[in-house]
């Protein structure tokens, strides 16, 4: 991974939007800092795409798109997007199965997550399961105590072989029914929404995050970013950013903008 300062003059005055992950990418140590919602405003008001890609449950990622200045939300790991029409004040969302199929889902995931307390001790189901629609979120570290490496990597076992497909962020062990991802529901978001090929305008996008959920995003996008923390993942992350900022987690984000911005 090379220093942020390396990502080339040119390549960064031809960005026309950045897709961020929001745990420990955004957010600094749980909370959204003033700097970074800031910096997305600053983005959004010099005329760039601004869209949070996220592990976070569909409750959250109506909000953000509602609230945050953003051009849409993927939440639950591209298992959906959400977009805000302000002017017309309309959400427009999209899902990968339908209702029918989310909620019959929804109970057989409930059933592997007790599953998976029983097995992994200190383990916890996601405060924020609540209000997903799609997947199961294991948390090893946001609100219990960090679990070692071989617990969370038990936990990734158990759900695979239960048929799920499993990552890992920062906070959390997320699995679902499907094979989408993160990638899949961005192309998806450009298409749909905007009439973009991101495949034939991929130079023109940045993706920045910090776990190896990300993978999928790095290994796409040649100016693909990480926050500092991304290191503490060494040798688990399938795929590197081809960069990484000096800064950690919100700060990080804000270096990122500051040298795009710079650029411009």
């Amino acid at each position: 991974m090379k220093p942020l300062s390396a990502f080339p003059l040119a390549a960064r005055r031809s960005v026309r939007g950045v897709f961020a992950d929001i745990d420990d990418t955004l957010t600094t140590a749980g909370s959204l800092t003033a700097a970074a919602y800031g910096a997305m405003e600053r983005l959004h008001e010099a005329r760039l795409k601004v869209v949070p890609i996220t592990g976070r449950p569909a409750g959250w990622c109506d909000h953000i798109a509602r609230m945050w200045p953003v051009d849409g939300v993927i939440g639950e790991n591209g298992a959906f997007y959400f977009r805000y029409d302000r002017a017309r004040r309309i959400m427009r969302r999209h899902f990968v199965d339908d209702s029918a199929a989310r909620a019959g889902h929804r109970e057989r995931l409930g059933a592997i997550g007790a599953e998976i307390l029983r097995a992994v001790p200190g383990a916890a189901i996601a405060a924020d399961q609540l209000y997903r629609e799609t997947d199961l979120a294991i948390d090893y570290c946001e609100d219990v105590p960090r679990l070692p490496d071989p617990a969370v990597e038990r936990i990734v076992e158990i759900m695979q072989s239960r048929g799920l497909t499993a990552k890992v962020s920062s906070i959390h062990v997320n699995g679902w029914f499907g094979d989408y991802d993160k990638l899949a529901m961005t192309k998806t978001l450009l298409r749909v929404c905007d009439g973009i090929d991101l495949d034939r305008e991929l130079e023109r996008y940045v993706f920045i995050g910090d776990s190896p959920n990300d993978a999928p995003m790095f290994a796409y996008f040649p100016h693909a970013v990480g926050v500092a923390n991304v290191r503490k993942f060494a040798g688990r992350l399938a795929h590197e950013p081809a960069y990484v900022t000096a800064a950690a987690s919100g700060a990080g984000f804000c270096e990122l903008v500051d040298s795009l911005l710079a650029a411009r």
